[in-house]
């Protein structure tokens, strides 16, 4: 199996596929220097893999690198960084 994940900044996305096949993505909408994210969807057809934490992961690690601050509106990514506080850092209100 392989995962891409790539940012898509013309449609304000980071996406995820396997096999190059679209597996899913999480909007992220660029306010400044804050990057929004409001929801994160994964294709019922690839849930239970640990794509999204991946993806995750990708998107956070691509707004820190760029010296940006996450304003989290996504439920997923709001646990993820709850589990992972090395990204606490990067949280905006």
């Amino acid at each position: 199996m392989t995962v891409d994940i790539t940012h898509i900044a013309a449609e304000q996305q980071y996406e995820i596929a396997v096999d190059g096949e679209r597996a899913g993505f999480t909007e992220a909408r660029e306010e400044g220097d804050v990057v929004v994210f409001p929801h994160t969807i994964i294709d019922e057809r690839f849930e239970g893999q640990g794509l999204a934490s991946q993806l995750v992961t990708f998107a956070l690690d691509d707004v820190r690198a760029r010296g940006k601050k996450a304003r989290i509106h996504c439920s997923y990514i709001k646990r993820f960084v709850e589990k992972h506080p090395e990204y606490q850092d990067l949280r905006v209100e």
